[in-house]
């Protein structure tokens, strides 16, 4: 390099550290600006709002917030933006939050941010020690933080209010029994699920006798009492609501507990459905229109959620909204064996593998509990690229939790489009060379096939159609619904017993 050469280098490396050394001296003086000119913009928007009553801007945002709000939701039914969805949302709650603290409406806001910063930092701590397998009872202890702020704001609103145009009183005071009505039956019906989700609570259901006739009389005392406290007008009737409020919450305990554990991914679904309920009537108690809009988003997803899984799971979503529905049938024990079972080894799994053109994993909450995701993957990425067509097949309520198996898979990074839900792969078992049922009982079960079974009816993947089946679990126990599954005993199913994701490793050392 010629002594020219260097110079001209030298020079150019010299103006690169001046533009930088600029660069940097303009960003220290744009900090000092935004940071001496901060509470003035702050003072400006306030005195706009303000000046407006606060109305126009905030309506404003809590449109913006709203519409942000349908995107996360449109995002989030896809795996591809599911990620993207979270972040959109989570900017229409920054958004719906800092104009509700700007609103004139609002007082004590120092109170409210000391709140929500240790709101904030329990929840991110929660959240950061919550493994996804306990992902169905943190979200249904979440929805019971919903159903007891809704009663809490009743009761409040109850207390506190200056309406006194009757109609409009009728019309408050009716929102304000069934805000808290919903609130108290989501709350103690969220605990009793989170209770039997994580073993608290036995998963068996309780069969009162009459139970159905229980709840309708319970319900009709209810209105009787929502009648009383309404027509008592500006005199109140404390009493109804108290009275309604201890009978909600025997109402809601034994609704959740009259249904058996394996169909609680439908109860915190309907629980959740309920919270956003409870969110709507609160909303129209306090005018807030936000508050309401989102209520209502929550609500209907949570109804159309739990009726995709009644479907998967043939229930009735009327009964689902009744409780205790799915037990008219009690069933057995599940203890006996209906045949021989034939054990294989990871060696001889591993050579099946390599030996077939297509094959299809079934993943369940098993490969949850066992963390077996990324060998899983790792097994996957090695038959691909020997030339193996492998994809993912996916029961809608496998995991205890719509979209369980997808967040464990893409955690992983299993490729997306080899993911299929059960409907999109079911007729593909025909042609398949080898499945693998890592962690799945019920959803697998070719009793859902037979009229007198207590699953019957519910749709499964139908991994027996295929040449050869491997079922990977730790013994010949049942899954959630108690009931034996006759796939064990198939003449093409083996069983691989063990720690899923010790099973897994030793498959990937053999191949």
């Amino acid at each position: 390099m010629s002594q020219e050469s260097i110079d001209a280098a030298q020079t150019a490396i010299n103006a690169a550290q001046v533009a930088v050394d600029a660069a940097t001296q303009a960003a220290q003086v744009a900090q000092s600006a935004v940071v001496e000119q901060a509470p003035a913009v702050v003072q400006v928007v306030q005195d706009v709002v303000v000046a407006t009553n606060g109305k126009g801007i905030l309506e404003a945002a809590y449109i913006a917030a709203a519409v942000l709000f349908v995107l996360a939701l449109a995002a989030l039914s896809k795996q591809e933006t599911a990620q993207q969805g979270i972040f959109v949302g989570i900017l229409g709650m920054i958004v719906a939050v800092v104009a509700t603290l700007f609103s004139s409406d609002v007082t004590n806001i120092g109170y409210i941010i000391a709140a929500m910063l240790a709101g904030g930092a329990f929840g991110v701590r929660w959240a950061n020690k919550v493994a996804m397998t306990e992902m169905p009872e943190m979200v249904a202890i979440l929805n019971s933080f919903g159903g007891l702020a809704a009663v809490f704001i009743g009761y409040n609103s109850y207390i506190e209010h200056s309406i006194t145009e009757p109609v409009m009183l009728s019309i408050h005071l009716t929102l304000i029994f069934l805000g808290v009505f919903i609130g108290i039956v989501t709350f103690v019906g969220s605990l009793v699920a989170w209770g039997k989700l994580n073993g608290r609570v036995k998963s068996s259901s309780l069969m009162l006798p009459h139970r159905h006739k229980m709840n309708l009389a319970a319900l009709l005392v209810i209105i009787f009492l929502m009648f009383s406290f309404v027509g008592a007008g500006l005199e109140g009737n404390t009493a109804a609501l108290v009275i309604m409020s201890l009978i909600a919450i025997v109402f809601g305990a034994h609704l959740v507990l009259s249904i058996g554990g394996a169909d609680m991914p439908v109860v915190v679904s309907m629980l959740n459905s309920y919270s956003g309920w409870a969110g709507a009537a609160t909303g129209l108690i306090l005018g807030n229109d936000l508050l309401i809009v989102t209520g209502a988003l929550v609500g209907s997803s949570g109804a159309i959620l739990s009726y995709v899984m009644c479907k998967a799971m043939n229930r009735s979503f009327i009964s689902v909204i009744a409780g205790g529905f799915g037990n008219d049938v009690v069933a057995p024990t599940g203890d006996e064996e209906q045949g021989v079972h034939v054990e294989t080894s990871a060696a001889e799994v591993a050579e099946m593998l390599m030996n077939s053109k297509r094959v299809i994993i079934t993943p369940g909450y098993g490969m949850a509990v066992a963390q077996a995701q990324y060998p899983v993957f790792a097994i996957t990425k090695k038959l691909r690229d020997a030339g193996v067509d492998v994809r993912f097949g996916i029961h809608p309520v496998a995991g205890r939790l719509p979209g369980h198996m997808n967040v464990l898979l893409a955690e992983a990074k299993v490729p997306y489009d080899i993911v299929l839900e059960m409907d999109e792969i079911n007729e593909d078992f025909n042609t398949t060379d080898t499945v693998l049922v890592i962690g799945a009982n019920d959803t697998v079960n070719p009793a859902a096939k037979e009229e007198n079974s207590p699953i019957s009816g519910m749709p499964v993947l139908e991994v027996w159609n295929a040449t050869n089946v491997v079922v990977f679990k730790r013994s010949m126990a049942t899954g959630y619904a108690g009931v034996q599954n006759p796939l064990f005993f198939k003449e093409n199913t083996t069983m691989l017993f063990g720690d899923a994701k010790e099973s897994v490793e030793e498959i990937f050392k053999a191949m």
